[in-house]
């Protein structure tokens, strides 16, 4: 092959080579840009936040997210320092506005609340309060169990049920003492209620005597309020009892059988020529 020829090759194929590394670099870098365009840093949690914990700089880090941001995300850390955690995080979540209580409603159990709403604590047991089931944000009805004030002594213990559908804010145990002056752990769950219904529940709790309050686990999803009646110790044992006597019925089953009586009989001659019948009939009262 022709020496000239072959340099032409070569030289084509390096050109060709080049351009197609040109192309292939600036291909890249636009890939590369739309790429960072396209993904939006926002404040993140560090690690595990509990709730009512008010956030510092060193709990907070950031995250790249593609697409559209979720509604409420925070970008800048000063947007979240200082504000306290209405709901648990978790390490890496997006911090949105919705987790986060106001501005200078500081941490804890009240920056949970919300406008218009208030926590009443209820002092339960391990039974009572469904073995430990009732978490934050579980929805539970409450009932009330005890004597009536006023009612005789033997109209038996009644319950009925006070609230229904009511949101759980927190659940735990706290150190109280007894009479005798030692420490004894106590379950508390605080509801998140209306002023109306915290009257109600206050109440409740101040009954004292063998008055109990019991929390009943329900469906979150079911918010129906049901027309309930209250139920005495009495009506528990209804079953039992023999059913009510017909006293109809009754009356005439005591009543005396009448002895049969003979019935009346009444007989007639007839004379047809020289033929003579009888003929007998019954009287009309046996008949």
């Amino acid at each position: 092959m022709n020496r000239r020829l072959m340099t032409v090759l070569i030289l084509a194929f390096v050109v060709a080579g080049g351009c197609s590394l040109l192309v292939y670099r600036m291909i890249g870098t636009r890939l590369n840009v739309a790429r960072k365009s396209a993904t939006t840093r926002v404040v993140s949690a560090a690690a595990d936040i509990k709730l009512g914990t008010v956030l510092t700089a060193g709990d907070l880090t950031y995250i790249d997210i593609a697409g559209t941001l979720p509604k409420g995300a925070i970008l800048k850390p000063e947007s979240a320092i200082g504000r306290g955690v209405v709901s648990d995080l978790s390490q890496g979540e997006p911090i949105l506005e919705s987790r986060l209580a106001q501005e200078g409603s500081g941490g804890g159990l009240a920056a949970t609340i919300r406008q218009g709403m208030r926590a009443c604590a209820v002092k339960v047991d391990e039974v009572i309060g469904v073995a430990g089931f009732v978490t934050p944000g579980m929805r539970v009805d409450v009932l009330v169990s005890g004597n009536p004030p006023g009612a005789a002594n033997d109209a038996g213990t009644q319950v009925r049920t006070l609230l229904q559908n009511i949101e759980v804010l927190s659940a735990g145990a706290s150190i109280q003492k007894d009479a005798e002056g030692k420490p004894q752990e106590v379950r508390v769950v605080n509801l998140l209620v209306t002023p109306e219904q915290a009257q109600i529940l206050g109440l409740a709790a101040n009954l004292g005597g063998q008055t109990h309050i019991q929390l009943v686990l329900r469906n979150p999803l079911d918010t129906e309020v049901a027309q309930v009646r209250g139920t005495g110790m009495g009506q528990l044992f209804t079953d039992l009892k023999s059913a009510p006597v017909n006293v109809e019925h009754a009356a005439v089953a005591r009543q005396p059988q009448r002895a049969a009586s003979k019935p009346v009989v009444y007989t007639i001659e007839v004379l047809n020529g020289s033929q003579r019948t009888e003929q007998k009939f019954a009287s009309a009262e046996e008949k």
